[in-house]
């Protein structure tokens, strides 16, 4: 005896899956509206390299100058010196950054594998808690600590006899690309840690009961099953690192920022709000804007084209 099972109507099928289509359009619709306003509205703002801006004038009525501002970039040696300075100082604090990148994942590991759930939040609570503490605030735990007239690093350096007198670290230009380093990755390894997190528990968990059962300690099964279970996380975060590497932000090198170490802290983006907002020439800073976003898009498409034929697939 055959029994008939009750046919799907094909045009019922079809209308259920475009109104779930509808539905994840719709919730798409206000994060696309979001990026329009905030990522590609201002770059009518571009319109502002090609002319000589004016205060108190309506950018229509601003003369235009066309390429003149984008020759000022090189109009003379000492100019040339300045962005080069910049450059260097902005590529140089990105490549130590991606030489600690790896560090995360190594910390999200070591988190993961202690045994005890309590400290395991306790400890990721107090390292994930310094990425929501404003630089302001860090520029005066530091000064708190290193403070020539009673930093506690300095008192108990001269306490000890390391050094004779106190040192102003603040003011101190040597090793600065290092300072500022130690100091980001403090702020963010315990929030970049999160991802990786993520991500072992992501991996399939039979892997390790079979290494297991095979005799591998919880050594082996970190080395064999979760550093490669997490290679694909980690490559995919470098290349966009990569792509990202010239914009390095402005709120730390501004706020750790003088006379003294303004020629190892002054980064491309906080040069650009020195010439924008501190000298008043809005059109020179815009097309140092332009800049970097065209440089930022070739290292992005670059980096997908790498990932490509390494890795035999693209980032997006």
């Amino acid at each position: 005896m055959e029994i008939s099972l009750p046919k799907k109507d094909p045009k019922k099928i079809k209308k259920g899956m475009l109104s779930t289509e509808n539905k994840l359009l719709y919730i798409v619709i206000p994060f696309m509206l979001f990026v329009f306003v905030f990522g590609y509205l201002p770059i009518a703002g571009w319109y502002l390299a090609f002319v000589d801006y004016q205060p108190g004038m309506q950018i229509w009525e601003m003369p235009f100058v066309g390429l003149k501002w984008f020759r000022a970039l090189i109009s003379s040696q000492e100019q040339i010196n300045i962005i080069l300075r910049v450059l260097k100082n902005t590529l140089g604090m990105s490549f130590l950054s991606l030489g600690c990148s790896v560090l995360p994942m190594f910390f999200a590991i070591a988190l993961y594998e202690l045994r005890s759930n309590k400290m395991r939040r306790i400890v990721q609570t107090l390292t994930t808690g310094p990425h929501f503490v404003s630089w302001v605030l860090v520029y005066s735990i530091v000064f708190a600590f290193v403070s020539v007239d009673n930093g506690v690093i300095n008192n108990l350096l001269v306490d000890f006899g390391v050094i004779s007198q106190p040192i102003n670290f603040l003011l101190d230009n040597s090793h600065m690309w290092i300072k500022m380093t130690l100091l980001g990755l403090w702020k963010g390894v315990g929030w970049s840690a999160i991802m990786y997190l993520a991500a072992i528990n992501g991996i399939d968990q039979e892997l390790y009961e079979a290494a297991a059962i095979d005799g591998a300690g919880r050594l082996k099964q970190t080395i064999h099953i979760t550093i490669p279970g997490l290679l694909p996380t980690f490559f995919v975060l470098l290349l966009m690192s990569v792509a990202n590497m010239i914009n390095t932000g402005m709120d730390q090198y501004f706020v750790f920022s003088n006379a003294m170490t303004k020629s190892s802290l002054e980064v491309l983006d906080l040069y650009t709000y020195n010439i924008g907002i501190g000298a008043g020439n809005f059109s020179l800073a815009t097309v140092i804007s332009i800049l970097k976003s065209v440089v930022s898009l070739t290292l992005l498409f670059s980096v997908n084209k790498v990932s490509k034929i390494v890795r035999g697939e693209s980032i997006f």
